[in-house]
């Protein structure tokens, strides 16, 4: 979506920058949600582990 609005806003301005900038805001975001996920998938509580279970 973001790449469609950055193309829109080249065609309309022909300025390259506000496209380069629309997709660098895209990249930025799929950074941070690769690292949410990361982060998410280290928060993973293992239950056996509090009482003694291995669950792995």
């Amino acid at each position: 979506m973001i790449k469609q609005l950055a193309w829109n806003a080249f065609k309309n301005t022909g300025d390259i920058n506000s496209y380069l900038e629309f997709v660098e805001v895209e990249n930025m975001e799929k950074e941070i949600e690769k690292n949410l996920l990361i982060t998410e998938e280290k928060k993973k509580p293992n239950l056996g582990e509090n009482i003694g279970i291995d669950t792995k």
